[in-house]
């Protein structure tokens, strides 16, 4: 089910008046409610992969209680390392087995060996796999490190890891965050709900105003990309880094927007990427979930920078791979990987990575000075350029259309139809940039509201437009 569709606005506020009118009383009925509606909500897109969250959650469940009873720590790591082998298995079967399949045999189609694979199979890559995987994994794992205690209640740990919301694509929660959430009574705040309304409403405008008028813009350019200008390839490359920006973080925005209406505080997920000063910001800002998932659950414990320099390189180059090659299985992502680790070491090797943890952009002015231009400037362009190895469908692709992006110069008449709508976006975003969560675009009610409204105008009129309306994320 699809957060921008008739079904979705009608599935929300069913659940809403059964979880907060009828099921009130009781937790345990709240929390069984959530479980059958996150349930209901992913059967929707396809029934048969219900299987593998109910099998995913089972079997941490009974790994997560049986890790302390182990009586050496031996004992404990074989048991957690059952937990992650499982998990990753799944996610690699279904994820990546084709990948490596026809990788191999092109390997040896390069070499002179001609040969036809027959082991290719016909998988259909469930939706949210590679969120909900990771998600259940970090419970095993903390527990294994004596962070949280596993819970005995099926229900509230089923519904940790179903929950709607967040379910297909993130944010990836951690159970010391949500579990203590769902395992505890709540009541219905207003503030929260209206605030809740509002990420909801500001998401579904980014969805289906920004992010699906640039994508026919942006797949007309990216597939016929050789026989257009430089100009235009930086302009598609553009469009499509506000796309998939105002496609994921909607996605997140309404994720977290609705799972405020429930009485839920999920983690923020992005926190306005493209005023970045540098990449190092830039990774702080984006992704922030599967950001610091790596972090605390990779990079962390194969040394991260406390090994010295050279192995500190190593370790930035191994969490950058990973990170590409989570997000599918195509030498694109992982060349998009490699990029941003190289991008990624000036900052680190001059110890600048970290420059900007506790500011934003003009903080205390109205506008950037010239320095923080020329950064942000800087910054999106690079990240601009990344974006092409994402996008492109082959690593030849990538690398032809940057050769005609950076180096034909010829400028064809481009539309600007749309242009005063990403304008408004652009300064819209610059306004609210100090909080991502609690959005407001004036202290006074009237003119916050009026704006609010207008964004519903727009959201509306664009809804009912033609497209498949499919979220970028649902294939990673």
């Amino acid at each position: 089910m699809l957060f921008n569709s008739i079904e979705f606005l009608l599935f929300l506020p069913i659940v809403f008046v059964l979880y907060w009118f009828v099921f009130n009383k009781s937790l345990k009925v709240q929390n069984s409610l959530i479980l059958l509606s996150s349930y209901f909500f992913y059967g929707w897109w396809d029934y048969r992969f219900l299987s593998l969250i109910f099998l995913s959650t089972l079997v941490d469940y009974f790994i997560g209680l049986n890790l302390p009873k182990q009586p050496s720590q031996k004992r404990q790591k074989l048991l957690l390392w059952c937990s992650v082998l499982f998990n990753l298995s799944v996610l690699g079967f279904f994820k990546y087995y084709n990948f490596f399949v026809d990788s191999w045999v092109d390997l040896f189609n390069s070499v002179g060996y001609e040969i036809k694979s027959v082991w290719t199979l016909n998988i259909i890559l469930p939706v949210g796999i590679s969120f909900y995987t990771f998600q259940t994994m970090s419970y095993t794992i903390d527990i294994y490190r004596k962070k949280i205690d596993p819970t005995k209640d099926f229900i509230s740990f089923a519904s940790f890891v179903s929950f709607f919301p967040q379910l297909v694509a993130g944010p990836i929660e951690r159970a010391s965050n949500l579990l203590p959430q769902i395992l505890k009574k709540r009541e219905f705040q207003y503030e929260q709900g209206v605030q809740g309304i509002r990420l909801i409403l500001w998401g579904m405008f980014k969805k289906v105003v920004i992010a699906d008028t640039l994508a026919p813009m942006v797949d007309d350019i990216f597939g016929n990309y050789q026989d257009l200008g430089g100009g235009t390839l930086w302009l598609g490359a553009i469009y499509f880094a506000f796309q998939i920006y105002c496609d994921f973080s909607g996605y997140s925005d309404i994720a977290i927007g609705t799972a405020k209406l429930f009485g839920f505080e999920l983690m923020s997920n992005f926190k306005f990427p493209y005023f970045s000063r540098n990449i190092g910001e830039f990774w702080r800002r984006w992704h922030i979930s599967l950001s610091t998932w790596f972090r605390d659950y990779l990079y962390i414990p194969i040394g991260g920078s406390q090994e010295g320099k050279w192995k500190s390189i190593r370790n930035i180059f191994i969490i950058f791979l990973v990170s590409g090659f989570w997000h599918g299985a195509n030498w694109t992502f992982i060349f998009w990987g490699l990029f941003h680790s190289i991008l990624f070491l000036p900052s680190f090797i001059f110890k600048t990575n970290r420059k900007y943890t506790r500011s934003i952009i003009a903080e205390n002015t109205l506008l950037p000075s010239p320095k923080e231009f020329i950064q942000v400037i800087t910054t999106f362009t690079l990240v601009t350029i990344g974006w092409v190895f994402f996008r492109s469908e082959t690593i030849i692709d990538a690398f032809s259309y940057l050769n005609q992006m950076i180096f034909d110069i010829n400028f064809e008449r481009i539309d600007l139809t749309n242009a005063l709508i990403f304008v408004l976006f652009i300064i819209t975003e610059y306004k609210i940039k100090s909080d991502e969560r609690s959005i407001s675009f004036s202290k006074f009610k009237l003119v916050n509201n009026s704006i609010y409204l207008i964004i519903g105008i727009f959201t509306i009129l664009f809804f009912f437009k033609k497209g498949d309306g499919s979220f970028i994320y649902f294939q990673f």
